[in-house]
């Protein structure tokens, strides 16, 4: 029976993409905002929804392995699994002021929860405190504002960014109500069916007797990062790579600054099952984009290795379990 639940929460989880991503285009393009904001502050903050429902209950739960490890091992899967896999079949472009702002952002934040989780001040066990989350918070507020007073002040100067919204608002004959149904109905069947996928993996895993650290890393990590999967691949399929590319870095700095610091709010963070191995992965998954960015895009190639790279991490979590 859990299988079952499963394929039925992925066919939800690609119908509520779609009409999320469609719903959200239509919005954002009306008010002339650019495709890689709308994946970045739109899109990527609502198929987020997800890890944020399952860290927050994580920390209200006390297990903070699974707040951690979730957001740990989604932004590793976002960057090497979904970029990896979506470039592979659609070459992702990477444009130079993505290079200046938010992919270099999301280098920082990945690198500061990982000072502040392992507490490299003090030496302490390592914790993410109160403390820590309203610094992390704070990050989550300067993306948002910036992201979007970059996107207005472009627009005012006449780029060629404005001209694009403004084609493609021409183009766009969908009725604003319809639009905005289409984003809160994707929205509720994406959640919804997350919430069905990862309830069934974690029974079906335990029943394997695997830990919370590998589940949250691995399955659950996996599957509240399905809705952004489903997005990016929906959003690249309409040759919308840079909504795809936004999808993913707005997500992950989103999990890190909101997610993590909300959940340090309910209850300081303190997880030993989270290794350092875990977080330079992580950092090294933010670095790539920028990398490739010298070139201008992620080619199939390139999508390739990432998406081994993160087979081999996974390899490397099953190892340490069986061991």
């Amino acid at each position: 029976m859990e299988y079952i639940i499963l394929i039925v929460s992925l066919a939800g989880i690609v119908f509520g993409a779609d009409f999320l991503v469609a719903g959200t285009v239509s919005i954002a393009k009306k008010f002339k905002v650019s495709d890689f904001v709308i994946g970045a502050a739109i899109v990527g903050v609502g198929t987020s929804m997800p890890e944020f429902v399952v860290s927050f209950l994580g920390a209200v739960g006390g297990n903070a392995d699974v707040a951690i490890g979730n957001v740990v091992g989604s932004n590793i899967f976002n960057v090497l699994g979904i970029l990896g896999l979506t470039a592979m079949f659609f070459p992702i472009a990477i444009d130079k002021a993505n290079m200046k702002f938010e992919i270099p952002l999301c280098i920082f934040v990945s690198f500061l929860v990982t000072v502040l989780a392992l507490n490299f001040f003090n030496g302490t066990p390592a914790t993410i405190s109160r403390i820590d989350g309203l610094v992390l918070l704070a990050c989550f507020i300067l993306f948002m504002w910036y992201s979007f007073y970059r996107d207005r002040k472009t627009a005012a100067l006449g780029s060629g960014v404005q001209q694009e919204a403004a084609q493609s608002e021409e183009e766009d004959k969908t009725p604003l109500w319809l639009a905005i149904v289409k984003v809160a109905g994707g929205l509720a069947v994406l959640i919804t069916s997350c919430d069905f996928f990862v309830d069934n993996a974690v029974l079906i895993a335990k029943s394997f007797g695997v830990n919370d650290a590998f589940i949250s890393l691995t399955l659950i990590a996996c599957g509240t990062s399905l809705p952004e999967l489903a997005a990016s691949v929906v959003a690249a399929v309409k040759k919308n790579t840079q909504m795809a590319l936004g999808n993913i870095v707005g997500s992950n700095i989103f999990n890190i600054t909101l997610i993590l610091g909300l959940s340090s709010q309910v209850m300081p963070l303190t997880s030993a099952g989270i290794t350092a191995v875990d977080y330079v992965v992580m950092i090294g998954a933010a670095i790539v984009p920028l990398l490739l960015g010298f070139i201008g895009k992620i080619n199939r190639l390139a999508g390739a290795a990432m998406f081994l790279c993160f087979a081999g991490y996974n390899w490397y979590l099953l190892s340490t379990q069986i061991a």
